[in-house]
């Protein structure tokens, strides 16, 4: 396995930059972040270290060669959005940008493009699974054809009161992961796991591993702190931001240990990236640098080099 991190936490560097840092801090790999160029209102999302319009093999070359300089891979694309928005002038660019996404990938090389299912929050599973269908069919047969392998994260999207109710990513249990993986039966359709939304949602971020190690495409390592005074007041029905705090790997309640011993286990040997979400270390470039190295210290004993 290799460990790396992923690149939304470094907005104000470009691509060079990025990898520099990576390098120098002695990652084997990142997740390069691949928004629309343009301002976002979601915090880390609008961040652009691949820019995936236009994106001629000749800059894919240039990517690459710059990789190969620094001696750091991409272990992924990655865009979330929310391809399944009840708004159509909102959902239709989110797939048309998907799907340079996906053409990038192809022409860096890469296996992995890493995205959300999306949700129509307002409705119930049931009631957007024929949306699903009629949107991601077309999606995988698209990822199939060009080789790409389509890994969802698993985070529920239901933090803030836009969000609310039923949050607007559906691929959040593993119920729902049967259904998907069962009406969509393709090699190219797995997940991007992310063990801290099972440790959000009162699960056991170990127990689906085996069961899907063969749809797990790759891994961010994130961790969360529950306030359970909190909760003794507001509820676990109260927005999830009133009693949890995203945290780095090791600063949660995640046992790592446990964790990586487990997904040790399976046959799973691709990348763990680092994902940080985390303010405590602070909301500047040296905080949030910071962060991604005690991280990386958290981690690094597991991994063999």
């Amino acid at each position: 396995m290799k460990l790396g991190f992923v690149s939304a936490i470094l907005p104000e560097f470009n691509l060079n930059q990025v990898l520099t840092f990576a390098r120098d801090q002695h990652f084997d790999c990142v997740e390069a972040m691949c928004w629309p160029v343009g301002r976002a209102e979601r915090k880390f999302a609008g961040i652009t270290h691949v820019d995936v319009t236009r994106f001629t093999q000749t800059r894919a070359d240039d990517v690459r060669e710059l990789c190969a300089t620094h001696g750091v891979e991409l272990s992924a694309l990655g865009y979330y959005p929310n391809p399944l928005d009840p708004d159509p002038m909102v959902a239709k660019p989110c797939v048309d940008h998907l799907k340079m996404v996906i053409r990038a990938a192809e022409a860096l090389g890469l296996k992995n493009v890493n995205t959300f299912v999306g949700r129509d929050w307002t409705r119930s599973v049931d009631d957007n699974w024929p949306r699903f269908l009629k949107t991601w069919k077309p999606l995988i047969a698209f990822a199939e054809d060009h080789g790409v392998l389509i890994g969802i994260e698993n985070c529920p999207m239901l933090f803030t009161r836009d969000e609310w109710p039923g949050g607007k990513n559906l691929a959040t249990t593993p119920v729902i992961w049967r259904r998907m993986f069962h009406d969509i039966d393709s090699p190219h359709f797995g997940l991007n796991y992310d063990p801290s939304h099972f440790v959000l949602q009162h699960m056991d971020p170990t127990s689906p591993l085996k069961e899907f190690q063969h749809k797990l495409f790759h891994l961010h390592a994130k961790d969360v702190k529950i306030r359970r005074d909190r909760i003794n007041d507001v509820g676990i029905l109260a927005h999830p931001l009133e009693w949890h705090q995203p945290r780095i790997p090791g600063y949660g309640e995640m046992n790592w240990a446990h964790f990586m011993s487990a997904l040790m286990e399976t046959t799973y040997r691709g990348p763990v990236c680092i994902e940080v979400e985390d303010d405590t270390f602070g909301k500047t470039l040296e905080g949030r640098q910071r962060a991604v190295n005690v991280a990386r210290n958290v981690l690094h004993p597991f991994f063999a080099h």
